[in-house]
């Protein structure tokens, strides 16, 4: 896993978090249904127009790797499994897609057998073929998937695919059976979240004469219920139904509403407003500027929708640094933050959550728990200065100079300055650094930079307690020198470790199991404190006056093939 999903992520959200300083009393949070109980054919039909300031690059969904796309396709492309398309905690479960049911897994967690359905056509009329599944996963490899080195690598065969993609063939990884119709991928090592990284569209499966290098502008032929007819990254793109799609799988790739959908890049954000409010779109993709908002939540609070996202909003302290090298200093700030005020120039308790573990809440192996904390409830009740003084002056640490690395925009600039003045408060030196958005993430990741402690951000890619716990904070994710070393803090405990790797093995045959050993994980980190966990962020959408069926899945956001406009 890299920490580039999170980026694009944070980059489209980022704004929109920051809005709020005026404070937002009117808009209430979305509570979306379920997903309708059959198919409503009198909503169906009519064009949904959905607005972005940009283009997000290149349309192959096995490089692009921005929420952007992602949420387009998930109504376009297809795997063997999909999160299900539903709304809720549902969206995070896995289902057969392209498959008639999920794997069987033998090998002690090493094979997984997939029978594929038969009779599905890509969107240019070909027959999916087992063939088709096997050049797909070998085309990760020849376009150089982004995840290809740190997910894919896993199959038999990926290591020499790394070194030589051109001629990747994955010979013995991926086993394929036109008479049995059948696919079989061996890997090299059990992993507990092959099935996720094979339902996000990466995994999507592409007809065979689909082109060894990034398709770029042009759509590639898909199954899903509509098919990119057009795309010009300077203009806009237009989806419409596939001709060829019959539903299979209402749970993977359910029928669309709209006859058309379409994305129009060029206007500003204020246009794009302007238009969702006059009736002449649908939805506004980029972060709704802050002088709106205060309009926006008055006269069009039912337009608005506020889903909590699991995402942490985190401060990482340099475990080998001073003064965070000393656990009391790490702890003492742990204790002084006040997380509430962190949350209030962010926008306010309406689009962020204070949280006190690294854990998001509904994420698997969460544990409400608030170890640093004024008392001893479990939930935050606000920080303990007295504690947070008397640490720092057991640690030896008081009146050391301490830099702290954010990005230059306002809201974490804001954020930034208020840590500043806590850890002035309570005995250090400080000062801001703030960077340019686009070499910040890096910058931190180094250890060549020494950064004491920064501000950053993480957005799940999918629901496994690792893409937070093992990706961010284990021994093999610190790589000094290097500027995509995840583990900000260079936080390594071999003990702490061992648990993750028990909790992932355990994940293959006992999920509960392994939930509560994350849970343990994640406590026995935070007693480590290489973090200040401040607050989990919420997403907006702007939705027009003429939409319907407003649904948001927790792996993607909204279903923009799901929304009514008839």
């Amino acid at each position: 896993m890299t920490g580039l999903m999170s980026m694009k992520r944070v980059g489209a959200l980022l704004s929109s978090f920051a809005v709020c300083a005026l404070g937002v009393a009117a808009i209430t949070a979305s509570t979306p249904a379920g997903a309708a109980t059959g198919y409503q054919k009198q909503h169906a039909g009519g064009t949904v127009k959905l607005l972005a300031s940009t283009a997000a690059g290149t349309l192959d969904p096995q490089v692009n790797y921005t929420l952007q796309y992602w949420q387009l396709y998930q109504a376009t492309y297809d795997g063997l499994v999909s999160f299900q398309k539903v709304a809720g905690a549902a969206s995070f479960d896995v289902v057969p897609d392209l498959a008639t049911a999920m794997p069987k897994v033998t090998d002690n967690g090493k094979t997984y057998t997939f029978v594929l359905r038969k009779g599905i056509k890509f969107s240019n009329g070909k027959t999916v073929t087992v063939n088709d599944v096997l050049s797909s996963m070998q085309r990760l490899f020849k376009v150089s998937n982004p995840n290809a080195g740190s997910w894919y690598n896993v199959i038999v065969g990926g290591a020499a695919c790394l070194t030589k993609p051109a001629t990747c063939t994955l010979k013995g990884g991926v086993v394929v059976n036109a008479a049995t119709n059948t696919v079989v991928f061996n890997l090299t090592a059990p992993d507990a979240e092959f099935l996720d990284q094979l339902a996000v569209p990466f995994g999507s499966i592409l007809p065979s004469t689909a082109p060894s290098k990034d398709a770029g502008d042009t759509p590639l032929p898909g199954t899903g219920a509509y098919e990119f007819k057009s795309y010009n990254p300077n203009t806009g793109l237009v989806m419409v139904r596939n001709p060829y799609f019959k539903v299979w799988s209402a749970a993977a790739q359910p029928q669309g509403y709209p006859n058309e959908i379409d994305m129009t890049f060029g206007s500003t954000v204020e246009s794009e407003v302007t238009a969702v409010e006059n009736g002449q779109a649908d939805w506004v993709f980029d972060p709704l500027p802050s002088d709106r908002l205060q309009q926006l939540s008055t006269k069009y609070a039912s337009q608005l929708h506020v889903n909590t996202l699991t995402a942490d909003w985190y401060l990482p302290m340099n475990t080998n640094l001073a003064p965070f090298n000393n656990l009391k200093a790490r702890q003492a700030l742990n204790y002084a933050i006040d997380k509430n005020a962190a949350v209030s120039l962010f926008g306010g308790k309406l689009l962020a959550t204070p949280t006190c573990t690294i854990l998001p809440p509904g994420f698997p192996g969460f544990v409400q728990s608030c170890l640093y904390n004024k008392g001893t409830s479990s939930t935050y009740a606000g920080p303990d200065l007295a504690k947070a003084k008397a640490l720092v002056t057991a640690s030896g640490t008081a009146g050391m100079k301490v830099g702290l690395v954010v990005t230059n925009d306002p809201v974490n600039e804001a954020v930034g300055q208020y840590v500043l003045s806590v850890l002035n408060s309570i005995g250090y030196k400080a000062t801001l650094k703030p960077q340019s958005a686009n070499i910040q993430f890096n910058y931190i990741q180094n250890t060549k930079n020494k950064v004491q402690i920064s501000l950053t951000q993480w957005y799940q890619d999918y629901p496994a307690a690792s893409d937070f716990l093992k990706v961010l904070l284990s021994c093999s994710q610190f790589h000094p020198g290097n500027d995509n070393s995840i583990n900000i803090a260079g936080f390594c405990n071999k003990t702490i470790d061992a648990q993750m790797n028990q909790a992932e093995a355990l994940e293959l045959t006992n999920q509960t199991a392994a939930n509560k050993i994350w849970g343990q994980v994640d406590q026995a980190l935070m007693k480590q404190a290489p973090w200040v966990p401040l607050f989990n962020p919420k997403q907006i959408d702007f939705i027009g006056k003429r939409v319907g069926n407003y649904q948001f899945s927790r792996q993607f956001y909204m279903y923009v093939d799901q929304l009514w406009v008839k």
